[in-house]
């Protein structure tokens, strides 16, 4: 018997050339894919540019001359530099009282949908909790079905809302738009191991949620944040209709009676020539300092929370 003499089987070598999308090795592309990366370019350019081109006009028009701006000649930098728009916003005194109360109900306003959002969610995303379905059904309903605008009136009216700051905060303490996705990222990327080695070591409910998992949200708390905080921070149409007294309206609704305000001065001088023309070009610049003035805070609070905004939106984006 005769022993077969074996040698082993030696894979063949592979150069660096043959192996596809090797990151070490620069990729030879062909015409099409150039032709494809310049299209794809071209149009993320181009979106861009519709995007920032109306916000960075509006910053420079606002200081430029309004003749300038009305003859067409401000495109991408400012000509005839001029602040007497933000002059006249910042004189008004009732400007810092709108400051004030914006900040104070989005900072407080924020902070109870946060409070009332997460736990509700946490809730409705554990198994074990029966009635978690009609629940949540009875909370998709107000999405769709409402009782309107006189009705809430009366409600509010008869809880003693009207002319109560406690009306910016209060109605709106939960959005169930915000809760869904709150809920979806419980369910998707907290995982139940977590839960089951937090019984172990002697965690309730409460505790799993606070030390565990609120610790590990910091991206969905930040989305949800700021979509809350955008809401109230814009919120014109409670001051309008819920509140009289003047020492309680919001930013938007001061800057909008400053604005309505020269507009009327305008009018009111339109016979006087030279005048007439002056007064309009403070209401033009009056009114690009307006929108500067009410959107700089967010513009300003966005770049802090844009890693966590990036991931949060794309919860259960990707399984498995």
């Amino acid at each position: 018997m005769t022993n077969a003499s074996v040698s082993p089987s030696v894979a063949p070598k592979t150069s660096a050339d043959e192996i596809p999308w090797n990151k070490h090795m620069h990729q030879q592309k062909s015409v099409g894919d150039w032709i494809v990366d310049i299209v794809i370019w071209v149009l993320i350019a181009a979106t861009v540019a519709v995007v920032i081109y109306p916000l960075w006009f509006i910053v420079v028009a606002s200081f430029s001359d309004q003749m300038q701006v009305s003859a067409g000649n401000v495109t991408i930098w400012p000509k005839g530099f001029t602040v007497a728009g933000y002059i006249r916003v910042f004189q008004d005194s009732r400007i810092w009282t709108g400051y004030t109360n914006t900040i104070l109900y989005t900072v407080f306003g924020t902070a109870l949908n946060l409070i009332v959002t997460l736990p509700a969610a946490f809730a409705l995303a554990r198994i074990e909790f029966k009635p978690r379905r009609v629940i949540l059904f009875l909370f998709t309903f107000t999405m769709y079905f409402a009782g309107g605008l006189v009705p809430n009136y009366l409600l509010f009216k008869a809880l003693g809302l009207l002319d109560n700051p406690l009306v910016f905060i209060l109605p709106g303490a939960v959005s169930v738009w915000n809760l869904i996705i709150a809920r979806s990222f419980f369910e998707t990327s907290i995982p139940e191991d977590l839960h089951d080695a937090a019984q172990i070591d002697g965690l309730s409910y409460f505790g799993y949620f606070f030390k565990v998992v609120i610790p590990l949200s910091s991206a969905i708390i930040a989305v949800i944040g700021l979509y809350y905080f955008v809401g109230h921070w814009n919120d014109y149409f409670t001051g309008l209709i819920y509140i009289r007294e003047s020492g309680l309206q919001p930013l938007q609704n001061v800057l909008r009676d400053i604005l309505l305000a020269n507009q009327t001065n305008q009018l009111g001088s339109s016979s006087g020539g030279q005048n007439a023309m002056q007064q309009q070009q403070l209401a033009d610049q009056i009114k690009y300092g307006v929108i500067i003035v009410s959107t700089l805070p967010l513009l300003v609070i966005y770049p802090f929370l844009q890693k966590y905004f990036n991931k949060g939106v794309m919860i259960g984006a990707v399984k498995g």
